[in-house]
């Protein structure tokens, strides 16, 4: 576990500390810390190509998204059987409990595994387990959206697609994720379409290290609710003015953007610009046993380093609650749990 490096004030601190948080933006298979893919290497007898923990993390020093990819889809290998998948949720909700997470949507990659023989109702039934104990144990709600990996072709998309609508009442939509240099979403049209005809949600990546013509793009060709990460979008005044009016959310990832040098550091990020500009920006932590902190340290880091008021942290974790895909009681229940915590600012 990587250590609390903020050294914000103590009431903006607290404040974030006790804010009821939403997550949209989170790879369940980026949450693999270093010692359960030890655990599981051993169980499954897979030969890893680091000695030790120490030498894992030493790893995670990253150039750009595809030095991460890299090792993050061999870290992959390790995840075999049902009883994995629920290890690996469990350990993700037991650290999300702790930073007062109510509601999460969760993304998958079943191309990782299915290509190494997993079964998808394996990889569908195991997340679900650690769900299920999640809403028991916990009180956090969760649901599963399923990314295809645009470095691959469109085929090998639609025939993912083809294979999880049997199992369509265990996730509520699609993404795209996976290297964004030279994987458009217009790439991707078609199965977007199909998924539209299932009434799936829609997401995508885009804006993180491909243009802000990737983001027109998703909206527009794939029909995308929300799009994750986006932070490029102020390559494109016009675009930015369009999303503060449509309100379209942007799942922001701010510790994942400095590890992969999208912005150099955290103090020139333009999550404040974005949020001071009226877009519904939101906080969230992408792959965070790479990237250094889960979602309350990317608050508290992000807070920090833009000195971001208290109200403004109140209308980010705001903007998380209406982005989700919950039912309107539900997010005004959460609402009304935000407001009882910041009643005191």
């Amino acid at each position: 576990m990587f250590p609390t490096m903020s050294t914000l004030d103590p009431a903006r601190a607290a404040l974030i500390r006790r804010l009821p948080k939403v997550e949209l933006h989170l790879h369940i298979e980026g949450t693999l810390e270093p010692e359960l893919m030890f655990a599981l290497a051993h169980k499954h007898g897979v030969a890893l190509p680091y000695a030790s923990v120490e030498e894992v993390r030493a790893a995670y020093k990253f150039d750009d998204l595809q030095s991460f990819l890299d090792l993050y889809y061999a870290g992959c290998d390790v995840l075999r059987d049902r009883e994995d998948f629920r290890a690996l949720a469990a350990a993700y909700f037991e650290r999300a409990a702790a930073d007062n997470l109510v509601h999460a949507e969760l993304f998958f990659d079943p191309q990782t595994h299915t290509v190494r023989g997993v079964a998808m109702a394996t990889i569908l039934d195991g997340l679900h387990d650690a769900m299920a104990e999640a809403r028991t144990k916990y009180g956090i709600t969760s649901a599963l959206i399923l990314c295809f990996l645009r470095h691959l072709p469109e085929a090998d998309a639609l025939a993912t697609l083809e294979a999880a609508l049997p199992y369509r009442d265990k996730f509520i939509g699609v993404g795209l994720d996976s290297g964004e240099q030279h994987n458009p979403p217009s790439k991707f049209v078609r199965v977007f379409e199909k998924a539209r005809a299932a009434k799936l949600h829609i997401v995508a990546h885009a804006g993180e290290e491909g243009p802000a013509a990737y983001i027109r793009e998703a909206l527009t060709l794939l029909g995308a609710e929300r799009i994750d990460h986006g932070v490029r979008c102020d390559e494109d005044p016009e675009l930015v003015n369009e999303l503060a009016l449509s309100q379209v959310p942007l799942t922001v990832c701010p510790l994942s953007n400095k590890a992969l040098r999208v912005t150099p550091d955290l103090s020139t990020h333009n999550f404040a610009k974005l949020l001071r500009a009226g877009l519904a920006v939101t906080i969230n932590s992408d792959d965070p046993a790479y990237f250094g902190g889960y979602i309350t340290e990317n608050y508290l880091q992000t807070a920090e380093a833009l000195n971001l008021t208290a109200e403004e942290l109140v209308t980010v974790a705001e903007n998380g609650v209406r982005g989700a895909f919950i039912a309107s009681e539900e997010k005004d229940a959460l609402l009304g749990k935000i407001r009882d915590a910041a009643s005191d600012i």
